[in-house]
């Protein structure tokens, strides 16, 4: 097993990363002494792992799991108080404790139903597809969608304890596993290129679920999110980093409903729309841009969307929570390996959209 520190001043927790973890979720959690115990999760994986983990956290405290209905879509606040009203019938108290068990989805749900309950709460992430392990299972970032945009109501609540089961990564579906991928090249890309030439050699494995390759990325890219949280907590600088790819990926999953393509995809063709921007701003080279389209294709992901509404987009990126006064700010590449964050005229995004089939 491996762990990673997120060294946060106020909270700090750790980062477990390994096999066969859930079955031992109690001793993870005992430490806590929780009261009472809510696994939420959803109806995917529920049927999959909700009694392993049920089982084993009724060894600490008495314990329930709430299923939600999964997917983008239903991240919104009538699925906050799902859980709400479920740690309300329980009895949950001052002490008890919220496990997320599932993806992101799952994560940011439950995380901020745990962030307002009697005014915060302690949860832990249980993450269950890779891009939950790599990237929004770590940080505190919680919250749901709005139809007007993405993640624009929520709350930083850092969890108590993130237990990344990689045995759980073997019944992803392959698309599940690629959108992971997403947030891997990205981590790559914002902060460390050799890991980003490591991920491209590795990628063949990755892609076969080869646990070793996967553990060792999982790690990373924790160690590298890690180390930007704790410099800077409530993305007051620095972290916005962390969105590379994001502001362009939010918009694509905005103008198709939160149904067509998943967070990961959606990200993975924003990195090849923020490295055109790059380019198109005299930061990078366009050798560059064609090493990362190549990178998103390896890793099976879209590298354009076509068909989308130029204008809608960027009305929904002017709408994006990284916005000041209308004007939207991206996370840029002055080269692998560093990112950059800059307000940019529309002509220029505009002129990315549009190379990419925008119309």
């Amino acid at each position: 097993m491996q762990r990673v520190h997120v060294g946060l001043a106020g909270s700090p927790y750790e980062i477990h990363i390994g096999g066969a973890l859930l079955a031992r979720i109690d001793t993870f959690v005992a430490p806590l002494a929780p009261t009472s115990i809510l696994i939420v999760s959803d109806a995917t994986v529920a049927p999959l792992y909700g009694e392993t983990a049920l089982a084993a956290a009724r060894r600490v405290a008495p314990t329930a799991l709430l299923e939600l209905i999964g997917g983008e879509q239903h991240k919104t606040m009538a699925t906050v108080g799902r859980v709400l009203d479920a740690l309300v019938a329980s009895g949950a108290d001052r002490r008890s404790l919220v496990v997320a068990l599932g993806g992101g989805v799952v994560g940011d749900i439950a995380g901020f139903a745990a962030a307002i309950y009697m005014r915060g709460i302690r949860y832990a992430q249980a993450p269950t597809t890779l891009l939950a392990q790599v990237d929004s299972s770590v940080g505190g970032k919680t919250g749901v969608n709005h139809p007007r945009g993405k993640n624009l109501i929520g709350a930083f609540h850092q969890p108590a304890l993130v237990l990344s089961d990689t045995d759980t990564l073997r019944t992803l579906p392959p698309r599940e596993l690629s959108a992971g991928l997403a947030e891997v090249l990205k981590h790559g890309l914002l902060a460390d290129a050799d890991y980003f030439e490591r991920t491209l050699r590795d990628l063949p494995r990755l892609l076969a679920c080869d646990e070793e390759a996967l553990a060792a990325a999982i790690a990373r890219s924790c160690e590298i999110k890690a180390g930007v949280v704790a410099r800077d907590e409530r993305e007051a600088g620095e972290r916005a980093l962390l969105n590379l790819g994001h502001t362009f990926g939010h918009a694509i999953e905005a103008l198709t409903g939160f149904s067509r393509w998943l967070h990961g995809e959606a990200v993975g063709c924003g990195l090849c729309l923020a490295a055109d921007l790059s380019h198109r701003l005299g930061l990078i080279a366009r050798a560059d841009v064609e090493r990362i389209e190549a990178a998103v294709a390896a890793a099976r992901l879209p590298t354009r969307i076509e068909g989308l509404s130029l204008r809608d987009a960027l009305e929904s990126m002017r709408g994006d929570k990284k916005a000041e006064a209308g004007r939207v700010k991206f996370v840029l590449l002055e080269r692998i390996g560093r990112a950059v964050q800059r307000t940019v005229p529309d002509e220029a995004v505009a002129a990315t959209l549009a190379a990419a089939g925008y119309r």
